[in-house]
């Protein structure tokens, strides 16, 4: 026997709310707008996104065939010509790139989207695999990198003993 699905009556917002509401969304498309305009002056605009957060962000990037960096921008603020987050990788043989550095605040949701990107716009440039080192700088934060990278579906290979691991994903 099925127990019956709890109710719960929807909030109705009151017309006050969703007036500022609406005028933050159009003040953010607004920004989104004139920051996509100068990113696409020098930068490969991606796409958009939401971060966890539900902040939008503009994904941008750079290759110059050597270094591939995949950038977010936050779209709170006016582009001032500098990234909130980016990855950072360069193209080894055999079709496939390493993740030299992640820059940027964490827990905010940026990596997940440029995470998200970066294999995205790997597949379209045919590269086979993303792997990338952990290292003893980053054992303070070693759970939260073992998230990270498992929740993007990447093999962790640690080597506890030594503080240093290698990442893998194959898509």
């Amino acid at each position: 026997m099925l127990a019956p699905a709890v109710y719960e009556p929807k909030q109705d917002k009151n017309k006050e709310t969703l007036i500022e509401e609406m005028e933050d969304l159009e003040f953010q498309m607004f920004r989104m707008q004139e920051n996509m305009k100068e990113i696409a002056k020098k930068w490969n605009v991606l796409g958009i996104d939401q971060t966890k957060e539900e902040k939008w962000v503009i994904v941008y990037s750079s290759d110059d065939g050597n270094v591939c960096k995949i950038m977010a921008h936050d779209c709170e603020e006016a582009f001032q010509g500098n990234w909130a987050f980016s990855i950072h990788a360069h193209y080894k043989p055999n079709y496939h790139i390493h993740i030299d550095d992640i820059r940027g605040e964490e827990n905010r949701g940026y990596g997940s989207v440029c995470m998200k990107f970066l294999k995205e716009y790997t597949i379209d440039q045919n590269i086979h695999t993303i792997s990338g080192d952990i290292s003893h700088r980053d054992w303070d934060h070693l759970d939260r990198l073992i998230h990270f990278y498992k929740k993007h579906h990447f093999y962790l290979d640690l080597e506890h003993s030594e503080q240093k691991g290698e990442i893998y994903w194959h898509p």
